[in-house]
């Protein structure tokens, strides 16, 4: 893990050091000890920053946006409402949509055993196929959705430990995941939504031919 000072992050963000302090408050960074931040979180938070200057939709309002650019049926959501998201999604721009789609799922990056990717990505919504359909090359890296009560078990159950560089990133949802499944199988929409928000060395481009 390489850290920064409080001070160091701010420079880098372009921040003053208070706000530096509140995004460690709200989870965006992390400080695993007192004056020192994690510099990984500080590069995600750079890649994705722009996402910030929007307002974020509601978690069912974001789901219902990625099913509708997804065509497909939004029963969890009142014609007017659907009427009035798709209005705005006529106007969003991809940064924007990146920005107020980020609150479906909460996000989450895990370390463990070699061994564990395999059992795990049968556990989750993995989005990993529909992520190569973009071009992007495969990993031994598990990137998927899990319910959101089930998250402690899944981290208990596989001996996860917290770790912003680790190579499982789970986004625990309070959708139904068998949704996040036909939305995830459908269309690339969801894919390219995570991979817009991640550091994922995939999105480097398909890998090198010989």
């Amino acid at each position: 893990m390489r850290l920064l000072t409080v001070a160091g992050a701010a420079e880098r963000l372009g921040i003053t050091t208070r706000r530096v302090q509140y995004l460690v408050a709200g989870g965006i960074l992390t400080s695993p000890a007192r004056g020192v931040i994690d510099e990984l979180p500080v590069e995600r938070y750079l890649a994705t920053r722009g996402g910030f200057r929007w307002r974020a939709w509601q978690e069912a309002t974001a789901w219902g946006a990625v099913a509708l650019l997804s065509g497909r049926e939004v029963n969890w959501m009142g014609n007017t409402q659907q009427s009035r998201l798709r209005g705005q999604l006529r106007t969003v721009n991809a940064a924007e949509l990146v920005g107020r789609a980020r609150e479906r799922a909460a996000v989450s990056r895990y370390t463990g055993h070699t061994g564990t990717a395999d059992r795990l990505r049968g556990q989750v919504v993995d989005t990993s196929a529909a992520a190569e359909s973009l071009g992007l090359t495969a990993t031994a890296a598990v990137d998927g959705y899990v319910a959101t009560g089930a998250l402690d078990g899944l981290v208990a159950a596989h001996g996860l430990i917290h770790d912003e560089a680790g190579p499982f990133t789970l986004r625990a949802t309070g959708m139904p995941l068998d949704v996040v499944a036909r939305l995830a199988h459908t269309a690339p929409v969801l894919a390219a939504l995570d991979l817009a928000e991640s550091l994922d060395v995939r999105e480097e481009g398909p890998a090198s031919t010989p």
